[in-house]
């Protein structure tokens, strides 16, 4: 369903209908999934989200300001996707591997598109000073609880054992979304194992 019809279509016991400025971020980034970075435009935006022209532009001015929409409209989404909140609670290992894993796997099945759009952004931002800043600021939502999770977990270093598993997922999803592992999506069972492996690895026993 396009981001036009999920906010007209909206029913009393559905989603409630998109605000513009949501409709339009996911509009660009259905456009940087389709066509990649060239193929995002203003007008294009407009035209996606069905929209008249020069709506996008009275939202961001700039291409800058629409980049950064884009960054943050899709930090949300993958918020949904991944839902920390339903595993960063617990300090016990075995319960961290069995909730990323079921999180990462939702977002292979299901959030494909995402990810495309994810690796567009992150190539720009290495271009755009001021979009890599606003890119890590947006990613911070994750990070921060991670590391919180791996004192917790009894980590002596949790800023470096949270880069590892952040690397592993970041990893992991390139290879099935854009590598060479993008007809081979793990099952959940097989990225546990995975994830168990790696996080007890770090902190033995614990």
């Amino acid at each position: 369903m396009s981001p036009r019809s999920a906010s007209t279509h909206a029913t009393p016991s559905g989603p409630p209908p998109l605000s513009r400025t949501d409709l339009i971020a996911d509009s660009a980034l259905a456009l940087l999934a389709e066509r990649g970075m060239r193929g995002l435009t203003h007008r294009g935006v407009d035209e996606r989200a069905g929209l008249p022209q020069g709506s996008t532009s009275n939202h961001a001015r700039t291409r800058e300001a629409l980049l950064e929409a884009a960054v943050r409209r899709l930090a949300e989404r993958e918020a949904q996707v991944l839902a920390p909140g339903e595993w960063l609670v617990s300090g016990d290992p075995g319960q961290v591997a069995v909730g990323l894993a079921r999180a990462l796997h939702r977002y292979l099945t299901s959030g494909t598109e995402l990810l495309v759009c994810r690796y567009e952004l992150a190539l720009e931002a290495t271009r755009r000073p001021g979009l890599r800043a606003f890119y890590d600021s947006a990613g911070e939502r994750f990070r921060a609880p991670l590391v919180a999770l791996m004192t917790t977990a009894g980590s002596a270093e949790p800023e470096r054992h949270a880069l590892s598993v952040v690397a592993w997922a970041e990893g992991m999803m390139f290879a099935c979304a854009a590598g060479s592992y993008h007809r081979a999506v793990p099952t959940e069972a097989e990225l546990c194992r995975s994830c168990t492996e790696l996080v007890r690895g770090m902190l033995g026993s614990r």
